[in-house]
């Protein structure tokens, strides 16, 4: 009896600094692959610079030109529908009577990009402006017209869209128009969000490449350069904050996953969520925050004892499936692997008795 109490007592000491629960106080920065950062108020300035530069939409490919709203200009497309007037030369002209709207009278934009018009012939406006169609036009009748006035309008703008996708009252397409089309006006002809939109993480996918857009930013810091003007084939993704998580776990009064806020959440609201750190078994000292990265994990350590850790932990921003674990006081953990020790012991000490009365 006393070999079977003597082994198992060995295999619970050899593995002390485990049983029961994790262990991560004093976390080492020599472990590979694990980047240990301690929160400090330089932690939070590198973590705002790192996130703006996140966002930063008007210096990526492909995004600077589109924000620049006083350059816009309409380029027609394909199954567009023109409007062309030939002025004081009706016979060039068709009028939209009462019972015709412009759409049907216009001149559509055939699939290989071109209209017809008289004395003009074929002339290609695909990917053109309506000034340029215009003076493509004179150019073609002024062999019969002397000083041609013409004017060009897009009646029905078919070509181009753009998608609204996720938590908006109307997911669904948006025509792309003379008129630019922000993701703030998107976003309204949506009907706004559902309360269950994440505005911090909209995504816009442009040519197969998705950009992260910190709608959040937009619309309650007035940061512009998230109203990216859309154009053909975008498609502006709202994602469901439901399923962005963090995971509070370890001392506190109670373990659970907390649902991030329409704004984000930081190290103190998540703890607040969890019922805050258990006093009687916590060592607020050692609040750690695990975050997952593709190379190199990052732990971010808090002492939650120190005079500056509430102002700290209130402007530590986490990020979906965060984890944040408080470590045990060295008596709690010692205190558990007693408890453990008595119970198996005595399991170990019945299981001998009833061998021995056989």
């Amino acid at each position: 009896m006393k070999k079977y109490v003597y082994l198992v007592s060995i295999a619970f000491l050899t593995g002390c600094t485990l049983v029961p629960g994790m262990h991560m106080s004093a976390p080492s920065s020599n472990v590979p692959g694990v980047k240990v950062i301690p929160i400090t108020a330089e932690t939070l300035r590198v973590q705002a610079i790192n996130r703006a530069s996140a966002y930063e939409t008007d210096k990526q490919p492909g995004f600077a030109a589109y924000n620049r709203l006083e350059e816009y200009q309409y380029r027609i497309g394909p199954h567009d529908v023109l409007s062309v007037t030939v002025w004081e030369h009706p016979e060039l002209t068709i009028p939209a009577g009462e019972f015709r709207s412009p759409e049907a009278v216009g001149h559509l934009v055939a699939e290989d990009g071109t209209i017809f018009f008289p004395y003009a012939g074929t002339v290609h406006a695909a990917g053109k402006t309506q000034p340029e169609v215009r003076r493509m036009l004179a150019e073609g009748i002024s062999g019969v017209i002397e000083n041609p006035q013409v004017d060009v309008k897009v009646v029905s703008f078919r070509s181009q869209r753009a998608y609204v996708s996720g938590e908006v009252a109307k997911p669904g397409p948006q025509p792309v128009t003379d008129v630019p089309l922000t993701i703030t006006e998107a976003i309204g002809f949506s009907g706004d969000f559902t309360p269950d939109a994440d505005l911090a993480n909209a995504v816009l996918t442009r040519n197969g490449v998705a950009t992260k857009v910190d709608l959040l930013a937009l619309y309650d810091r007035g940061d512009m350069r998230q109203n990216i003007l859309l154009q053909d084939g975008d498609i502006l993704h709202i994602p469901d904050r439901n399923t962005q998580k963090v995971f509070v776990m370890g001392e506190v009064v109670r373990p659970m996953s907390v649902v991030m806020h329409k704004r984000g959440i930081t190290l103190t609201e998540a703890l607040g969520e969890a019922g805050g750190v258990n006093p009687g078994t916590a060592a607020p000292e050692h609040v750690f925050v695990i975050r997952g990265n593709d190379d190199l994990s990052e732990v971010y350590h808090l002492d939650a004892e120190s005079p500056d850790a509430l102002i700290l932990g209130d402007q530590f921003r986490l990020m979906p499936h965060d984890v944040v674990y408080v470590e045990a006081t060295d008596f709690t953990r010692w205190d558990r692997l007693i408890q453990q020790l008595v119970a198996t012991s005595t399991v170990v000490r019945n299981f001998g008795r009833i061998t021995g009365s056989q």
